[in-house]
């Protein structure tokens, strides 16, 4: 292939391309019906011009017809005035106006076919029209509909790279992050709270236990026992004796370490 011949294809190509992305369907439409009607003026003039030539090859073959009926009865007559010369001529010319007349009168029968095959070809044109006709509106309102469809479409896939729909997403995650943050906090606060009551609940606790032991030991070292337990009766008090006896058994462990 040459390279004229591939220029000439790519130019082709692209001319078309640009042509059928600048079709708009309605005006289109409009267009062909109006291209149809005008071919149904031109053609019903010329089913007119046919059916005028048709009656004019008529009339003049029954003219011819008529002349050679003519001359006819005047070679009868000259031939019974015994002018045969005379009558001889009226043939002749008898004879000229047959061919005239059967010449036209075979003009005629083509003419008449051809004034069927166009009034034929004008019906159709013309069911045609009607027929585009009624489809118009409906196309171009199928047309209008399909734009409309692809506009949304293209608006829609648009949003999520528009500006404006990013910066609202943006601030949604935000609004969302400042939520969480604020749930969280509460929940801090909550369990800080919580810890603090739990505090209160639980009374002195060490220092209540603290402040008897002091007590007990301003009592002297007789005064030293153990807390009551869950039983009604009390633990009897801890001689000092055998709490020195042990204390010394634990200092002699503790200096064989």
């Amino acid at each position: 292939m040459g390279f004229f011949d591939r220029l000439s294809r790519l130019v082709r190509a692209n001319a078309n391309a640009a042509v059928s992305s600048m079709e708009d369907p309605s005006k289109i439409l409009d267009q062909s019906v109006a291209d149809m009607q005008a071919d149904l003026v031109k053609l019903r003039q010329a089913v007119a011009l046919a059916i005028a030539s048709q009656k004019r090859l008529t009339n003049q073959a029954d003219q011819a017809s008529a002349q050679a009926k003519t001359w006819y009865e005047r070679a009868e007559l000259a031939l019974k005035k015994g002018e045969e010369d005379l009558a001889r001529e009226a043939l002749a010319r008898r004879k000229t106006f047959q061919e005239t007349a059967t010449t036209l009168s075979a003009q005629v029968k083509s003419q008449v076919g051809q004034v069927e095959l166009l009034k034929k070809n004008l019906v159709a044109l013309e069911g045609k029209i009607a027929e585009a006709k009624t489809k118009k509106d409906m196309l171009k309102a199928r047309a209008q509909a399909a734009k409309a469809q692809q506009q949304l479409q293209s608006a829609v896939g648009n949003i999520g790279t528009d500006s404006a729909m990013a910066a609202f997403e943006r601030m949604e995650e935000k609004v969302e992050a400042l939520e969480a943050t604020g749930q969280a906090a509460a929940e801090l606060a909550g369990s800080d709270l919580e810890s603090q009551f739990a505090a209160l609940e639980s009374g002195g606790g060490v220092e209540d236990d603290l402040e008897a032991l002091r007590a007990q030991l301003k009592g002297g070292p007789e005064a030293v026992a153990l807390p009551a337990g869950s039983g009604t009766e009390a633990v009897k008090p801890v001689k000092v004796e055998e709490v020195d006896a042990e204390l010394e058994d634990l200092k002699r462990s503790i200096d064989k370490l």
